[in-house]
């Protein structure tokens, strides 16, 4: 099947799974804004292509799914510079798509021509250069490949404007990405779980923190079924909030806690800083939970029986620090 660039870009995103993407339209992308009105994908627009890559952030954190912005070459590119970081730094799974000049003008200072892949480097998991409309089907399905893998992440994919217009046979299978070598995060050995499992064990006042990686690796009901068997309050970072629910005993105790030890503070800092702060400064174990954190301390902590059940002996001086009573157990993200 033949197909121009631009139509083999909708394609691929329609067999990806898209439905809504958000973008403003401009000179190097319009061929592919033309083609888009024969696939099924909902277009926001939006007043600046900023607001584009925030809102394809916000909609893959809402949706657990993909988000994907669109702009054109040179300022149009550049705007979308912020989102992608925050997408990055907050590992945001998005695919940013930019309009580029034509191939044979790259490096001559064309009109809005600009090196968005060189820019973007620091800020992306990957990013493509697309001169030729047979490789544009590879790219995309490796974007989201990489979009979603391991941490997530964002991708762009820079099209040139005569790979839009050009046209190619389509092969979707064809274009496959090769499944890369990626080296696994080894589980923690069982002498640190044990370990840690003791600090718990002998705390007084132990407490969870939450972070983001607790939602991304989906081990929500990993953590709520290990606060509920130790009997652990848990605190949750701006990121995390959401990986266990308001509603849990085990997460408002911190804020109780906090409610009857600061009744008449004054302090004008947010709640939520206040709460995790608060609650870990009092804290004789603050154990920090990441990825894949919980379900690798379920089998060490569960075998242990009620936590109430004894008195909890004191942490040995060595486990602790000599400015702060609160020791932070961090394990590995992947």
């Amino acid at each position: 099947m033949k197909l121009t660039g631009a139509q083999i870009l909708w394609d691929c995103l329609v067999r990806e799974g898209v439905t809504e993407i958000f973008g403003y339209p401009g000179g190097a992308i319009l061929p592919a804004y033309d083609a888009m009105l024969d696939y099924p994908i909902r277009h926001t627009l939006v007043r600046h292509e900023q607001g584009a890559t925030h809102m394809a952030d916000g909609y893959a954190r809402a949706t657990g799914r993909v988000g994907v912005a669109i702009a054109t070459s040179g300022p149009g590119a550049t705007n979308m510079v912020t989102g992608i970081a925050t997408a990055m730094l907050d590992s945001s799974p998005i695919v940013c798509i930019t309009g580029q000049v034509g191939s044979r003008l790259i490096g001559t200072d064309a009109f809005q021509e600009i090196d968005i892949t060189g820019i973007t480097l620091p800020v992306t998991k990957h990013n493509y250069l697309v001169t030729r409309a047979q490789d544009v089907a590879a790219a995309v399905r490796e974007a989201f490949q990489i979009a979603q893998e391991g941490r997530p992440g964002p991708v762009l994919i820079d099209i040139t404007k005569d790979a839009q217009q050009s046209s190619c046979e389509f092969d979707w299978d064809a274009a496959a990405p090769v499944r890369r070598a990626r080296r696994e995060t080894p589980l923690p050995a069982h002498a640190d779980l044990a370990r840690a499992a003791a600090l718990v064990q002998g705390a007084k006042r132990p407490v969870i923190l939450a972070g983001h990686g607790v939602t991304i690796s989906g081990a929500e009901h990993a953590l709520k079924a290990f606060a509920e068997r130790a009997h652990i309050p848990v605190a949750q970072t701006l990121l995390g909030i959401g990986g266990l629910p308001a509603s849990q005993s085990r997460a408002s105790s911190a804020r109780t806690r906090l409610t009857q030890r600061r009744s008449t503070s004054r302090s004008t800092r947010p709640r939520s800083t206040r709460t995790s702060r608060s609650t870990s400064r009092s804290s004789e174990t603050c154990a920090a939970s990441s990825i894949d954190w919980c379900r690798s301390w379920r089998p060490a902590i569960g075998a242990r029986g009620s936590p109430r059940s004894k008195p909890r002996a004191a942490i040995p001086p060595s486990a602790t620090s000599s400015r702060s009573p609160t020791t932070a157990i961090c394990m590995p993200r992947t």
